[in-house]
């Protein structure tokens, strides 16, 4: 089994799957039906990803080793999602930005993803860029309504741009294993990605009328397994059932 390989796949898929578990919990609790259903498709969408890429990685592995247990039997420190994804729906804005701040980086890291040498990963790439072009469109056109809305809105997402801006440096930050994933030609080139991922991140920002935090501490850790005190709280809800009733099948 190639462990860096393995490894990137979970990299890629803890990102989708702690996402897209955060969206689930809105499921119902919309601003409005639209908007519910909206974001329950996007959690939906990154859980098809997560299965592909644990699907892969379950293979990787061996053992007869499933994308179930990929999913939801390891610990909280063996999960490589960064930091951002898990924090905490606080209010509509922090979903939005939130989910901005990561469709922004998704999608460039899912454009040279598709240039990958592994062509299980370059195929998985593909199907998922075009998903994500449709929750980047959603999640920007939100960010310009909230911010260059009403004096409310405008200050909600300001709050939440200035509360998750720390988290961003962490997307782009190159690990040691990224590192070799792009020297074999399988992974992204994290230092392209950043030029352009702040750039059009302040960009939207300008148009929303909104302020880019300067100066800010960078938060980072995830990607290496050091989480936030939110991340056991999310895995408690997600690995209930597989943990309680081992080997359970429907």
């Amino acid at each position: 089994m190639n462990n860096s390989l393995y490894n990137y796949l979970l990299m890629l898929g803890d990102n989708a799957l702690i996402l897209g578990h955060r969206l689930s919990e809105l499921c119902g609790h919309g601003p409005s039906l639209e908007t519910d259903i909206a974001l329950t498709n996007l959690s939906l969408d990154l859980f098809g990803q997560v299965r592909n890429y644990f699907q892969y990685a379950a293979e990787m592995k061996g053992e007869e080793k499933t994308e179930d247990e990929v999913a939801f039997m390891r610990f909280e420190h063996e999960y490589k999602c960064a930091l951002l994804v898990e924090q905490p729906n606080t209010d509509f804005a922090h979903v939005i930005a939130r989910q901005y701040f990561f469709d922004a980086y998704h999608i460039l890291l899912l454009e040279q993803l598709c240039k990958s040498k592994d062509e299980q990963i370059s195929a998985i790439a593909n199907k998922s860029l075009k998903e994500v072009k449709y929750h980047h469109r959603f999640s920007s056109e939100w960010v310009k309504r909230l911010g260059d809305g009403t004096e409310t809105s405008h200050e909600r997402m300001q709050v939440a741009v200035d509360y998750l801006f720390p988290y961003l440096n962490e997307l782009t930050e190159e690990t040691e294993l990224e590192k070799e994933m792009k020297e074999n030609g399988t992974g992204a080139d994290l230092n392209v990605i950043r030029i352009r991922y702040f750039e059009n991140i302040s960009g939207l920002l300008k148009d929303a009328i909104l302020n880019v935090p300067e100066n800010i501490f960078s938060q980072s850790g995830g990607k290496k397994g050091i989480h936030s005190e939110h991340l056991g709280f999310i895995l408690a809800d997600l690995q209930y059932m597989q943990r309680a009733y081992p080997n359970m099948t429907w």
